[in-house]
């Protein structure tokens, strides 16, 4: 994913925000950087899972919600890794 119009700056905030509310979602505890880092590596993992699919997402409200999914499949999958 090349941040599709958003730029790193841009990437950060939103990141922050998509794992922010990933981790409200799906009631995990994390600090600022692990919200951004879930965020931004979240958008990372959705857009090539959906990408896969035929899916793309574009722009500021398509990095947050890819952020989001991507986020809530790696607190899931690590969760599961736990147990």
């Amino acid at each position: 994913m090349g941040f599709d119009g958003v730029g790193w700056l841009a990437a950060i905030l939103i990141g922050g925000l998509a794992g922010w509310l990933a981790s409200r979602f799906m009631n995990s505890g994390g600090g600022v950087l692990m919200n951004v880092l879930l965020g931004i590596v979240g958008a990372i993992v959705a857009s090539l899972i959906f990408g896969l699919l035929g899916i793309s997402f574009g722009g500021w409200l398509g990095y947050l919600i890819a952020g989001f999914l991507g986020a809530c499949i790696i607190i899931a999958i690590a969760r599961a890794v736990r147990r």
